[in-house]
């Protein structure tokens, strides 16, 4: 009779690592959906509610759908927090744009960055 250590093979253990890691990614994956749907304010608290549901009744295919269908908004409505985020981090610390620009002027002119980084970080700063 065979113990339950003998028939754990090596290839048993790669697929429970394999479990083990889809899990942990789909609940990455629902956890960044939840965050962009409940910061939402382009659509009404149904809306909200029928993907709640669905993704809970049906986690891969309702996390699929909605990347598929919400991806790009997704990405625009991260990028614009970020830029949020960064604005109102240089409202609080009193650092705005014209300082940072007059940094780099300093910079430049102690020849300390080359004139192509400048262009790049002052483009970044104005943008």
């Amino acid at each position: 009779m065979l113990t339950l250590a003998e028939d754990f093979t090596f290839g048993h253990f790669l697929l429970g690592v394999l479990y083990i890691f889809a899990f942990v990614i789909l609940f990455w994956l629902i956890i960044s959906v939840f965050s962009d749907l409940f910061r939402r304010h382009d659509i009404s608290g149904w809306i909200k509610t029928a993907w709640v549901i669905f993704i809970i009744v049906l986690p891969y295919l309702g996390v699929f759908v909605y990347l598929i269908t919400q991806g790009r908004g997704m990405a625009e409505r991260n990028q614009q927090r970020a830029v949020q985020a960064r604005d109102e981090m240089r409202g609080y610390l009193g650092v705005g744009v014209a300082d940072e620009i007059d940094k780099l002027d300093r910079l430049k002119s102690e020849g300390k960055i080359s004139d192509d980084e400048y262009q790049r970080l002052r483009s970044r700063l104005v943008t």
